[in-house]
């Protein structure tokens, strides 16, 4: 069960770091650099991106949250308390971020592409920036107490 409990646990700990990894390239990186972009190069720019990366980022994030949920079952029978405990706060935190990204960042991608798949700049463009920044610092901040919890996890199990 050892075995199983740490194999889990460095797959949604690998998983989950690409999520990470891609809001925190977004909140120091990204972020700072369309505040000096027009409208349209921001509305294409941000389109395209989120057109291939709400095609492919799910992919990371659902092994992420399976194999998180599955680090704590396993832990959780194995009688490993600290382990199962750490990966369902990971968990938690990691449907948290589902939420904040459904609830705000989603519609966001979905008008910024469809904006630059229509060849035309967002008439918002800048005020949808805006939303989809103000929640940028929570999703990293989210991404960092899952895998945090899922360091203490492996360490645990």
């Amino acid at each position: 069960m050892e075995t199983l409990v740490q194999t889990l646990a460095v797959v949604a700990t690998m998983a989950n770091a690409v999520v990470y990894g891609t809001d925190v390239f977004s909140a120091i990186v990204q972020r700072p650099a369309l505040a000096h972009v027009d409208d349209a190069v921001l509305t294409s720019t941000m389109g395209q991106i989120h057109r291939f990366g709400d095609r492919r980022m799910p992919v990371p994030g659902v092994f992420g949250l399976l194999a998180t949920v599955a680090t704590a079952v396993a832990a959780g029978f194995g009688g490993r308390v600290t382990a199962a405990a750490a990966a369902a706060v990971a968990a938690a935190a990691l449907v948290v971020w589902l939420a904040v990204y459904n609830k705000v960042s989603a519609p966001v991608n979905k008008e910024l592409t469809d904006a630059a798949l229509d060849c035309r700049t967002a008439p918002n463009a800048r005020g949808l920036q805006r939303t989809w920044d103000s929640v940028i610092n929570a999703r990293v901040v989210l991404q960092a107490v899952a895998l945090g919890a899922m360091c203490v996890a492996l360490l645990a199990s």
